[in-house]
């Protein structure tokens, strides 16, 4: 909408989750319908909520166990008017060397038996879902129990964006992919994405 809204760029990293947008700004510019598009934080360095109002767009970009995650809730008509080819992107550069996991260190890190993953995101959530699935997952590969938090705050988000509460949880059979102990997945929870993990 560029007859309403200054194009802005917003740039989080880990130990830097700024409260603002690249340019300094916290709102869409001067423009008539500018405040459409803001930005807030609940929790300085570890929550920032972006609202597009004009497309019905929510992101939130969270810090949890020294990783970054976030959570996004947008109309599908918009999610869908962008093609491949298209300066359209969530994350452009990947992720940095220092949070990227190679194969032989997953081996060092990964203290921790899928039991004692399973036990550990069960706590916090009791269902196994997509999100509980996710969290054995995160838990396993990093070896760090702290990725419960993420998973949490990723069900919470869900409970906030969803109007529909009889849709938050996902099953496996739900996406026609059966799971077993012996198999895990990282789903994608309709657009919400719990964690990026970069394995080289």
């Amino acid at each position: 909408m560029q007859e309403c809204i200054d194009q802005k760029v917003y740039q989080a990293e880990v130990d830097n989750l700024p409260a603002a947008f690249e340019d300094g700004s916290i709102n869409g510019g001067d423009r008539p319908g500018g405040s459409s598009l803001s930005i807030r934080t609940a929790n300085p360095g570890n929550h920032v909520e972006i609202r597009a109002a004009y497309i019905g767009t929510t992101i939130i970009i969270r810090q949890t166990a020294g990783q970054l995650s976030f959570s996004i809730k947008v109309a599908e008509d918009v999610a869908r008017a962008f093609s491949a080819e298209q300066d359209l992107q969530l994350c452009v550069g990947g992720c940095p060397p220092s949070q990227r996991l190679s194969r032989s260190e997953r081996s060092r890190r990964g203290a921790i038996t899928m039991d004692t993953a399973k036990q550990l995101c069960k706590e916090g959530l009791p269902v196994e879902d997509a999100y509980f699935h996710s969290c054995v997952f995160d838990v396993l590969i990093s070896g760090d129990p702290n990725f419960t938090v993420a998973a949490q705050a990723a069900l919470e988000d869900a409970r906030a964006f969803l109007p529909d509460l009889e849709k938050l949880h996902l099953f496996p059979s739900d996406a026609g992919v059966p799971l077993s102990s012996g198999t895990l997945l990282a789903p994608l929870v309709s657009g919400l994405f719990v964690l990026w993990l970069c394995v080289q």
